[in-house]
């Protein structure tokens, strides 16, 4: 996101934090005084900075990290946070992150009103313009409905500001209304809006043609229908609604140089000293410069990582050694995820090894991130993190200025691999249009990684592909609870690097429990229901 977007991103922010108050409900919030001022709308600059306050809100790196979280991709060591309280199976409707997620998404929904209800104040403003930028805050709208509906199913739905005494008594509207409503605004507004070659350079990160088809085939996707996912991806790989294709390097496709490449679809905005994130002082090695670890990917999302000629680690022939468990593996592993013996880059172009196996390291440096046991400051699973890793954070703090990727081309490919699978329509031509290419720029070279395979669960070679080319971006979660299998995935113990018993035992963590007929929804916050009364409460909360 360019510097003027960032800019007025933040002191949106700096307004919100001066002027916000609060009402009866988290529906009534309102984002600013002066934003719902009248006198307020007397110029495009100061209509411009209530659109940046809507993207600030639309999603962040707090909530998209702790998506993942609730995901066995990763596991929380240290604490009991939110995230580890609804995994282990303990959560209630009093929790804080059920309350925050549902406040944040009606604040974000509440400046989206506000702006569309106030623009056409504004003298003189540019109409194209205006159009554009209408279009833009329906966008949002729609991506906080269906995150809302995502996590709580039945949701209230309404398209403008709400009264005190509608916010008091609203009910929920079904989940299929609200999928509706997301979706004819979605099929309104393409046409408003720009192809991502259409924008100029200063207004890098905005919403585009691209974006809203990407978020209309996730509408399908969520709900198993294949056969509109296929259609709108396919437009998409067409170049129907702009010019995407993947960037050549995995690893480039992360790093800040490379923001707003060709793979991108939408991301969201960060820049140092404006506006950061830091969510990777708890993740990244402590002589990395982490504070401590407070997450680290499991075993399970290890092992689901192919060996550089396409086999599984447990299949004949993969060449797989539990004694050397991570040479010859699908190149995206070592640049997500850090093992023992891992070679960090820093940001200076120097290189260190990270220590993690019990016993090892000889400096006191060296042993910072040494398997110490559960609890302790190191891993908990004997990893950590590398990918979405900052290298021009300043030393000591990790507060990050990279963009955060929501949207890319890959997945696009990977939903349009899925449903045509799903359909009974895969081949070798759509393989060679998909799985091909994303393996070919991770790096596989082997032909029986890249070529069709003529055997197989091809369902499940597709969602590992997924999985690890996805892998900490935000959306395991959704999918998991899409295709019924969190309650598999998230019931039992998950496990960490094979560094217990001297080396010989898996680490071993704690249990996580997931209840099928409840754990596939948040519940609706108590502290609403006590307001509203006609909110009712999604099973078995």
């Amino acid at each position: 996101m360019n510097n003027k977007i960032i800019k007025y991103i933040f002191s949106g922010i700096v307004c919100m934090s001066s002027f916000l108050f609060i009402a009866c409900n988290e529906l009534d919030l309102t984002p600013t005084n002066k934003f719902t001022d009248p006198t307020y709308w007397t110029s495009t600059e100061k209509a411009s900075a209530v659109l940046s306050m809507a993207y600030s809100q639309m999603h962040d790196a707090g909530k998209f990290f702790s998506d993942e979280k609730l995901t066995d991709n990763l596991y929380q060591g240290r604490g009991n946070p939110d995230e580890k309280i609804i995994t282990s199976g303990q959560a209630d409707a009093a929790l804080g992150l059920f309350r925050d997620r549902w406040k944040n998404a009606f604040e974000g929904i509440k400046t989206c009103h506000v702006f569309l209800e106030n623009v056409d104040r504004v003298p003189g403003m540019d109409e194209p313009l205006k159009t554009r930028m209408k279009a833009e805050t329906r966008f949002i709208r729609a991506f906080i409905f269906f995150t809302l509906s995502n996590h709580y199913g039945d949701v209230p739905l309404f398209d403008h500001d709400v009264t005190v005494q509608e916010a008091n008594s609203i009910e929920r509207s079904p989940r299929s209304a609200v999928l509706d409503f997301v979706r004819t605004e979605l099929n309104a507004i393409v046409s408003d809006l720009p192809t991502k070659q259409q924008y100029g350079a200063q207004d890098n990160g905005r919403i585009t043609k691209g974006a809203a088809m990407v978020l209309l085939a996730r509408t399908y996707l969520y709900e198993n229908d294949y056969p509109n996912v296929a259609a709108i991806t396919g437009k998409i790989m067409n170049g129907d609604y702009g010019t995407y294709s993947l960037f050549p390097s995995y690893e480039g496709l992360f790093l800040p140089e490379n923001e707003y490449n060709r793979e991108v679809i939408l991301d969201l905005g960060y820049k140092l000293t404006l506006r950061t994130w830091g969510e990777y002082y708890d993740a990244i090695p402590i002589s990395a410069g982490a504070r401590i670890n407070g997450f680290a990917p499991t075993q399970e999302l290890v092992d689901d990582y192919l060996m550089i000629n396409g086999k599984t680690i447990k299949e004949s022939g993969s060449g797989y050694s539990e004694d050397a468990p991570y040479v010859n593996r699908d190149p995206r592993f070592g640049l997500t995820i850090v093992y023992h013996g891992y070679q960090w880059k820093k940001g200076d172009g120097s290189v260190s090894t990270i220590y993690i196996k019990p016993g090892t390291g000889t400096t006191d440096q060296e042993k910072l991130d040494v398997y110490a046991g559960q609890g302790q400051n190191a891993s908990s699973t004997g990893y950590y993190l590398r990918k979405y890793f900052d290298p021009t954070a300043p030393e000591g703090s990790i507060a990050a200025g990279l963009n955060i990727i929501l949207m890319r081309y890959a997945d696009v490919l990977l939903m349009y691999a899925e449903a045509k699978n799903e359909m009974g329509e895969m081949n070798e031509t759509v393989w060679n249009q998909t799985i091909r290419p994303i393996r070919e720029r991770a790096g596989f070279t082997d032909v029986s990684a890249l070529a069709y395979p003529a055997g197989g669960n091809l369902q499940d070679i597709i969602r590992r592909e997924r999985r690890c080319e996805l892998a900490i971006e935000g959306l395991r979660l959704f999918d998991i609870r899409r295709w019924k299998t969190a309650e598999t995935v998230l019931n039992g113990r998950p496990t960490g690097a094979r560094f217990e018993d001297n080396n010989t035992t898996y680490i071993r963590l704690e249990e996580r429990k997931f209840n099928r007929e409840r754990d596939y929804l948040f519940a609706i916050p108590q502290s609403e229901r006590d307001i509203n009364k006609n909110l009712t409460q999604n099973p078995n909360y």
